[in-house]
């Protein structure tokens, strides 16, 4: 068993493929044996959380979720403590393992309890797992709405009831955050494999720290759905290197009232290494010079020799940016296109025939939409781009010939014929204006140094979270201070 972190590597199966890897091992294993093993995990789990746990309320449902939650009562009750268990459904109709676990909770001397206690130190969440086919209601969202907005610890088995842990939606309302000094720690210990949910979406407020134990069990020949991509190492530069080894990044964007967030960008890639950084204006005017950002070299548009370069196209360019998109599609060396260029791209079947032209030359192409731009380049809403994260970002891949990287909570990055990857660093301190900027800024200068397109945009994304994650606790995070990419001093 082990915890997941944000430098974690690993890969993520669907529901299907963690079913067959279940139903194998059972078939091989004797009679009862992964619901003791993954009883034994809860409990170990458990008895380090709160190890001076009194009381542990343990919430068990009818399948075999509930099957993990009885042996983990059997077992933490055999060690000294007191779990109380609260069940539902009928144990007549409970799976054959999860009866036999309910036996031996009963054998155990564990209490049962029609209600939850009133005092706990702990509670585990064993009511829905995996397969459950409808979102909880009644007393069951009342046991889980109780758990999630009281003051103890939560561990959820396996999942947390009522997410869907192939896309990581979420079927109830969460309670409302509560103030840091006052939220209880969150964990979920998942079972067999990673699932994708946990990651992405609302998965990863549902799930919080995440656990995992593979209960003996290899994922044997089953295919993952997606991975996670672990730290990025920073680039090691040869002394012999010079600026030219690093490659140029223009930035074409700033229209009229938004040049701001071409200087992010631009503060950016000149942050994560680029060896020089043009800043093309679309608001009609040359500055000659940033004082703060001096190494930055003001162009227009127009006079800047794409083809040699890394085009990052569409911060803050708002309409203007249509104009420039023909060229720089055509030109463009590789490209990063965001923002309002994805808007325009969007509504223009020309700009969409330039964009799949690029893949056809073989030319790099990166696409860092939010979830509103996507569900405009998809032509859908954005409650379905966010029911299904994965596909939607690989449908973006397929159609348009192009790395997508469909930003949000467990940010995606997708590439056709690759597997998509979910980033997993990063925070809610991200979501502020201008940091998708920056991250736009830091891909370019990742393919500026050569990196293959969805290299770069995976090292970015984490990158980008990494920061936030290490970002000092009492000191606001702007997309400025990002864009200079150090850690201030406390």
């Amino acid at each position: 068993m082990h915890r997941i972190t944000s430098a974690s590597a690993g890969y993520l199966f669907d529901i299907a493929a963690t079913r067959r890897i279940e139903q194998a091992a059972a078939a091989a294993l004797p009679p009862h044996t992964l619901m003791q093993r993954a009883g034994l995990a809860v409990a170990r789990l458990a008895m380090a959380i709160a190890p001076q746990a009194r009381t542990i309320w343990i919430a068990c449902g009818p399948g075999n979720n509930g099957g993990d939650g009885f042996e983990a009562a059997a077992q933490l009750r055999a060690r000294g403590f007191a779990p109380v268990v609260s069940c539902i459904g009928d144990d007549a109709r409970r799976p054959a393992d999860a009866r036999a676990s309910l036996q031996r909770a009963r054998d155990a001397g564990v209490v049962f309890a029609d209600t939850p206690p009133a005092h706990c130190e702990l509670v585990i969440d064993a009511l829905l797992g995996i397969g459950a086919a409808r979102a909880p209601d009644g007393r069951m969202l009342e046991w889980l709405q109780r758990m999630h907005a009281g003051p103890v610890p939560v561990l959820c088995v396996d999942t947390p009831s009522g997410l869907d842990t192939d896309s990581g939606v979420l079927s109830f309302e969460f309670p409302p955050p509560a103030p840091a000094s006052m939220s209880p720690r969150r964990l979920c210990l998942s079972l067999l494999t990673l699932k994708p949910g946990l990651f992405t979406a609302q998965g990863r407020d549902a799930a919080g720290e995440v656990w995992f134990d593979d209960l003996g069990l290899p994922p044997g020949a089953e295919a993952p759905v997606a991975r996670l991509p672990g730290a990025t190492q920073a680039t090691v530069r040869r002394q012999s290197s010079h600026k030219g080894s690093y490659g140029d990044v223009a930035i074409v964007g700033g229209a009229p009232g938004m040049a701001g967030a071409a200087l992010l960008a631009a503060t950016a890639a000149l942050s994560a290494g680029a060896g020089r950084v043009f800043v093309a204006p679309l608001d009609g005017s040359i500055a000659q010079i940033d004082l703060l950002r001096p190494e930055l070299m003001f162009r227009r548009p127009e006079a800047l020799d794409l083809g040699p370069m890394t085009v990052v196209c569409g911060c803050g360019g708002g309409s203007p940016v249509a104009a420039v998109l023909p060229r720089v599609l055509a030109e463009a060396g590789t490209l990063v296109l965001d923002a309002d260029a994805l808007n325009a791209v969007a509504g223009d079947a020309g700009l969409q025939a330039q964009l799949l032209a690029r893949q056809q030359a073989g030319r790099a192409t990166v696409m860092t939409p939010h979830p509103l731009e996507a569900a405009r380049l998809l032509g859908t809403s954005t409650a379905k781009v966010q029911a299904d994260r994965l596909g939607a970002a690989s449908q973006l891949a397929a159609r348009f010939g192009a790395v997508v990287v469909l930003k949000g909570s467990g940010t995606v990055v997708a590439a056709a014929g690759e597997l998509p990857v979910i980033n997993h660093s990063g925070n809610a301190r991200l979501a502020t204006a201008g940091t998708g900027d920056v991250l736009a800024g830091m891909v370019g200068a990742r393919l500026a140094a050569g990196r293959p397109a969805q290299a770069a945009a995976c090292e970015a994304v984490w990158t980008h979270g990494d920061l936030a994650d290490r970002w000092p606790a009492g000191i606001p995070l702007t997309a400025g201070a990002l864009a200079a990419g150090g850690l201030p001093s406390r």
